[in-house]
């Protein structure tokens, strides 16, 4: 029975020790071997509850270290604030005293100055004024960086010394000098395609200059301020003004030529490059006015080639009325030939066949005519149809973005303005035309008619 008792007792335990074990497990370490008896367990436990003893001191140690530190830290921050705001306070008190200082030499300066105040003003003023008329005029392009010198005497706050004004005088003279030249120099110039080339400017003074390709101007780098250069125009004018250019390029020294001046330093060529051309024109018409042109085209080569043949048809007609012989070639020779046939008849029998005659020569006498006529009148009608079409576009147009821009109106308006202009100059040379064409073959037929009558009349006093 006690045994039986020990054996209970003994499991009661190890059930319990095994119990406590599972919750203290959690401090062991992994390299630890698991107990196996109440005596090992609680050795593990017990170093398990020293070790986390010792890690805790020694967290609560680096806190307290770092805390310290942080303490240092923001105290070493605040004593380099104080600092600090004792320095800007020093420089302040030092700007407002140095500007005081700075204010008592300025007064005393002025005082001093007396006259040369003036002086210094009027130098300034002049400087900075020919520093812009400088960088503007062509005459810099042949001497470039004569702007330096007013450059520094503009920008300066001391009184300008001889040199510098004997400097701006002499620039000042050569400006007014070299307005009044026409010279060729070499210079860089750069073409349309953004290359530069050394080509020989000619230079009319300060309004216009020229080189071998056209016009050049003068104008401001936009990459970089200050900086000026020779340009090719983008679009040259028109041949009369090229041609006037090439004139003052090949003239003689002394020689007197025709030269196109821009006095407001380019801006009125801009405007003449701006220009629409003839070609330009014509495109803004549209179809309308395309079809214009077309008609007008066929017209004047219909009336043109019948005028041709009925000033033929006129002088082959007056040869054979003074050789009064009958032929197949013209008009008037094959009423002859009509009359010889019927020579034998009747008055009222010949009088038929020459008016039958006359009459088979009239389709060939007009032909064509008609067609100009009618071309003649339908190109006027076109011109008002683009008209009406390009007013339409600008309603559209006004409806669509209002009147602030009037670029916008631009192209319906050129549109109704060009097509009426347009049917208007085909309408009047074939008007001129078919009255010359038209005016030729009466004139055929009335000699005709008066050749018919001549024979009637004469057949009848034969008889």
């Amino acid at each position: 029975m006690k045994r039986l008792i020990k054996v209970v007792g003994l499991t009661t335990s190890l059930a319990i020790a095994g119990l406590v074990a599972e919750p203290v497990s959690p401090f062991l370490s992994n390299a630890e071997a698991q107990p196996t008896t109440l005596n090992e367990l609680l050795a593990n436990v017990r170093a398990a509850k020293n070790r986390a003893s010792a890690e805790n001191a020694q967290r609560i140690a680096n806190f307290r270290a770092k805390r310290n530190q942080q303490r240092s830290l923001l105290n070493q921050a605040k004593a380099d604030v104080a600092r600090e705001e004792q320095i800007s306070e020093q420089l302040e008190a030092t700007f407002n005293e140095n500007d005081r200082v700075l204010g008592e030499l300025e007064l005393q300066l002025a005082d001093r100055l007396g006259v040369f105040g003036e002086l210094f003003g009027t130098a300034r003023q002049v400087a900075g004024d020919t520093r812009g008329q400088l960088n503007n005029s062509l005459v810099s392009a042949q001497y470039p960086g004569r702007a330096e010198v007013t450059d520094e005497i503009a920008s300066s706050k001391a009184l300008p010394t001889m040199e510098q004004l004997r400097e701006l005088w002499l620039i000042l003279q050569q400006e007014m000098t070299e307005q009044g030249k026409v010279v060729t120099f070499s210079s860089k110039v750069v073409d349309t395609d953004g290359l530069r080339r050394d080509a020989a400017v000619t230079r009319i003074g300060p309004f216009t200059a020229m080189s071998d390709e056209g016009f050049v101007v003068y104008k401001e780098d936009e990459s970089q301020e200050g900086l000026y250069y020779l340009a090719d125009l983008v679009r040259q004018p028109g041949g009369s003004y090229l041609g006037a250019a090439d004139d003052v390029i090949d003239a003689d020294p002394g020689e007197i030529v025709n030269a196109a001046l821009d006095p407001s330093s380019g801006a009125i060529l801009g405007l003449l490059v701006e220009t629409p051309n003839l070609r330009e024109r014509v495109d803004q018409g549209g179809v309308v006015g395309y079809v214009v042109i077309g008609l007008a085209a066929i017209g004047l080569l219909i009336g043109i080639m019948r005028l041709l043949a009925l000033t033929s048809t006129a002088s082959s007609v007056r040869s054979t009325a003074k050789k009064r012989k009958a032929n197949k070639k013209d008009p008037l020779g094959r009423v002859f030939t009509a009359y010889e046939e019927n020579a034998h008849a009747d008055v009222e029998t010949l009088e038929l066949k020459l008016d039958d005659a006359i009459l088979k020569e009239m389709p060939k006498l007009e032909s064509g005519l008609n067609t100009v006529k009618v071309l003649a009148g339908v190109a006027p009608l076109l011109g008002l149809l683009g008209t009406v079409t390009g007013m339409i576009n600008t309603f559209q147009m006004i409806t669509l973005f209002g009147t602030g821009d009037p670029k916008v109106m631009a192209g319906g308006i050129s549109q109704a303005l060009v097509t009426t202009v347009l049917g208007l100059v085909a309408a009047i040379p074939l008007l001129l035309v078919h009255s010359l064409a038209s005016g030729r073959s009466k004139m055929v037929q009335q000699i005709l008619e008066e050749q018919a009558a001549g024979l009637v009349a004469q057949q009848a006093e034969g008889r």
